[in-house]
């Protein structure tokens, strides 16, 4: 299996992840959003990036349970509750610094979003990796 990451001529380049992501993969894995909960269910108190490190955490144990790692994603959404830029970048930092880095230098999507489901959510991340 191979997952090339591009950026096509004519196209800006983009700070850390690829325009285009083409796998050979013969089996695809889906992650639910993953969200900043803990075990018990509870949303992380601590504001953003504390959200962050879980839903990177749950990233980590949802992509193992799969056979999967970073490495091995090729699409990448990720919600933050905010309409402010600096605090989607301060998320995209702390993402691309973090154990599952490597799963953003693929096709990614950064948005700033109203609301998302659990009260007091204000990360989600979505994740398809592919796997040969």
């Amino acid at each position: 299996m191979t997952i090339e990451r591009q950026n096509p001529p004519g196209l800006h380049t983009p700070p850390g992840y690829h325009h285009v992501t083409v796998s050979t993969a013969t089996r695809t894995v889906y992650l639910a959003g993953q969200c900043p909960l803990t075990a018990d269910g509870s949303v992380v108190e601590g504001g953003v990036l504390a959200q962050t490190d879980q839903v990177v955490a749950n990233t980590v144990a949802a992509l193992e349970f799969a056979g999967a790692g970073p490495a091995d994603v090729v699409r990448t959404v990720i919600y933050v509750v905010t309409d402010d830029r600096e605090t989607l970048s301060a998320v995209w930092a702390r993402l691309t610094a973090s154990p599952i880095g490597a799963a953003f230098s693929t096709a990614s999507t950064l948005l700033g979003v109203a609301q998302l489901g659990y009260p007091g959510q204000l990360v989600e991340l979505d994740v398809t990796a592919a796997l040969g």
